[in-house]
């Protein structure tokens, strides 16, 4: 565990140090605590309510319950940051402890700093108070600062994900963003939001985990809908490599960080990081017509499996993302019959 102090440069930029390692209660044990102090920007006015976003509906089964009402309302507060985000940052700051407090002084569930605290924190609970260890004021205000930020350091998106930004700007500062124009190489900023993003998933509500597989199909969609095929089966131009070779799966068009879904009941033989694949799951689901089949997930932006865990058709293997050689976010799905691809469109019913 480290946590990230930050310093103005005569840029106007953010300048990260490494400081010792330190522990908020048991309850935060396991999590990655950075500690930060942020660089002022003024408060917005009151926020329109819009659809949740960057990271699909709640789970509210991983939310300590007394919570679960106040992030689902934060993570309606802009599209950009849903309600997962906010779960998966308050992991990463605090371990959900709602005392939380380091020795920089950073304080609450969402780990504000006191000057940062006097222009994000509202009395959103309505218990006369306004405080970061009361948790409705304190995810509410973690809401509206990562909503700011979004909005901040839209300029510097650019095809990638406003999410992992927001994420930067709330560790490292707005002005670490702009200096860069993207997420800083600070190695405690780059730690943090990929400490975010693979818990983003845990918090996602698993979509269609029912154990069925659509009459006609031999296999369930890999994301929920009616995702439109961005590129089939077959030969093509690698749009990384350049070099003519066989796509072998099939991408479908998905949000980033939208939930990537077991094709078929089966048991996880490989959940981790491929090269090329980035993310990647593979799961097996035994023998079909005499043959060995399984299923691959790739590029994801987070994994919530692990190897040796059996899974249901419709059980929440990761999230969609744009890891490895890809070029933006996207579900590439995989079918092999006894270790070799074939085309997965018969397999989920597509013509």
């Amino acid at each position: 565990m480290t946590y990230l102090l930050q310093t103005r440069d005569q840029l106007g930029g953010w300048m990260s140090k490494s400081a010792a390692a330190w522990i908020v209660g048991a309850a935060a044990a396991a999590a990655f605590v950075p500690v930060f102090l942020f660089v002022g920007i003024a408060a917005e006015g009151k926020p329109e309510p819009e659809a949740p976003g960057g990271g699909g509906a709640l789970n509210t089964k991983q939310v300590p319950a007394q919570y679960a009402p106040w992030v689902l309302k934060s993570g309606k507060q802009c599209k950009e940051i849903g309600p997962a985000v906010i779960a998966a940052q308050i992991e990463a700051e605090s371990g959900w402890n709602p005392n939380a407090k380091s020795p920089v002084g950073a304080e609450g569930l969402s780990q504000f700093m006191p000057g940062t605290w006097k222009t994000w924190g509202r009395d959103d609970d309505n218990n006369g108070r306004i405080s970061p260890y009361d948790p409705g004021d304190a995810i509410m205000a973690q809401g509206r600062y990562d909503c700011a930020l979004s909005r901040q350091v839209r300029r510097y998106v650019d095809g990638g994900n406003i999410v992992d930004l927001a994420l930067a700007a709330y560790n490292a500062g707005p002005g670490a963003v702009q200096k860069y124009g993207g997420v800083p190489p600070y190695d405690e900023t780059t730690a943090y939001v990929a400490r975010i993003k693979s818990l983003i998933a845990k918090y996602e509500q698993a979509a269609g985990s029912d154990g069925k597989v659509p009459a006609g199909q031999k296999m369930a969609m890999p994301v929920s809908g009616n995702p439109p095929v961005t590129s089939p089966y077959g030969m093509r131009v690698h749009p990384v490599t350049k070099v003519y070779k066989l796509h072998t799966g099939i991408d479908f068009g998905a949000k980033m960080n939208a939930p990537m879904l077991a094709a078929l009941n089966g048991k996880v033989t490989f959940a981790g990081w491929s090269t090329g694949y980035g993310n990647r799951v593979v799961i097996s689901h035994g023998t079909m017509d005499g043959k060995q089949v399984s299923t691959t997930y790739n590029h994801m932006s987070a994994i919530s499996v692990h190897v040796g865990q059996e899974v249901r058709t419709g059980t929440q293997v990761g999230a969609v993302g744009s890891t490895g050689y890809s070029t933006g976010a996207h579900c590439h799905f995989e079918v092999q019959v006894n270790g070799k691809y074939v085309n997965p469109a018969p397999w989920l019913g597509l013509k």
